[in-house]
């Protein structure tokens, strides 16, 4: 692992097929690796279009094996290329059992770790209770060649407690691939302050955490939602490193210094100060 990792979001559209959406995400990836990239992120089931928009059965055919046709396409790009992908999937794991998950690929093309969503939300054309079932492997940390990753999915970015446990099991960098956007009648009145929040939430954690942060969000237009984009990479103070617009193709990227992960942590000893004999309570669904 090295002391410096170059972090790349890739934040693009739905290109209307498999195929074709890991024929451009290969494309970005070639050019994230070209400019230095050794870790490269990849948004939220990048591969096929949002799918959660209705409770189509007709969408479960989207869903592929691990090992499938996604990871087969990218594990020789990720050895050829000498880099780690995060690469979520809608994961088919047995018949009528499906997650929405994220593999990861380490740069000798080897499958170091898989991620499965753990918080799964139900929002209005944000219907994932229909189609995925709970992650089952926990916030568990991947090593890879470059860095330790602690990979969550779009709705786990909300969740200070599974930031806080990817942290403590030794993440230096996490990753929140995304798929969020505006609702067409909601955005001219909300739209502003939804991006807003959903940012605040992730550089929090970062700061909270003393960690660095990266969430690629897509881009374009798929039935009544408008993806944002606004990808970004932020540090372990909160900073924004680097960020995109909220309507290209394009790749974020920052250098990751994970030696400040030290220094910031002994300047703002947050982890030092926890009361851990006191958050018993944080268990409980309410206290009553």
């Amino acid at each position: 692992m090295s002391s410096s990792v170059k972090l790349s979001l890739i934040q693009m559209r739905d290109a209307g097929s498999k195929d074709k959406s890991i024929e451009a995400s290969i494309e970005w990836i070639e050019k994230a690796a070209a400019d230095g990239a050794q870790v490269i992120c990849l948004q939220e089931l990048f591969a096929t279009c949002y799918p959660c928009q209705s409770e189509d059965h007709g969408n479960f055919d989207l869903a592929e094996s691990i090992p499938g046709p996604t990871t087969q396409a990218l594990q020789p790009v990720a050895e050829r290329l000498g880099v780690v992908i995060v690469a979520p999937l809608f994961e088919r794991r047995a018949p009528g059992v499906y997650h929405n998950s994220a593999v990861v690929i380490d740069a000798d093309g080897s499958v170091a770790g898989v991620y499965r969503k753990m918080h799964i939300p139900d929002d209005p054309l944000y219907y994932e209770k229909f189609y995925f079932i709970p992650g089952d492997l926990g916030f568990k940390v991947i090593p890879t060649r470059f860095a330790k990753l602690g990979v969550g999915i779009c709705w786990d970015q909300w969740f200070p407690e599974a930031a806080r446990l990817f942290a403590l099991a030794g993440a230096e960098i996490l990753l929140y691939p995304t798929a969020i956007g505006w609702i067409d009648e909601e955005k001219e009145e909300f739209g502003e302050g939804q991006r807003d929040a959903w940012m605040t939430a992730m550089r929090a954690h970062a700061i909270a955490n003393g960690i660095y942060l990266g969430a690629p969000n897509r881009v374009g237009i798929e039935g009544r939602v408008e993806f944002w984009g606004s990808s970004f990479i932020a540090s372990p103070r909160g900073e924004i490193l680097s960020q995109g617009d909220c309507a290209s193709d394009q790749i974020v990227s920052a250098d990751c210094q994970l030696a400040d992960i030290d220094v910031v942590r002994t300047h703002w000893p947050f982890l030092r100060d926890r009361r851990i004999d006191a958050y018993g309570d944080l268990t409980k669904r309410w206290i009553d």
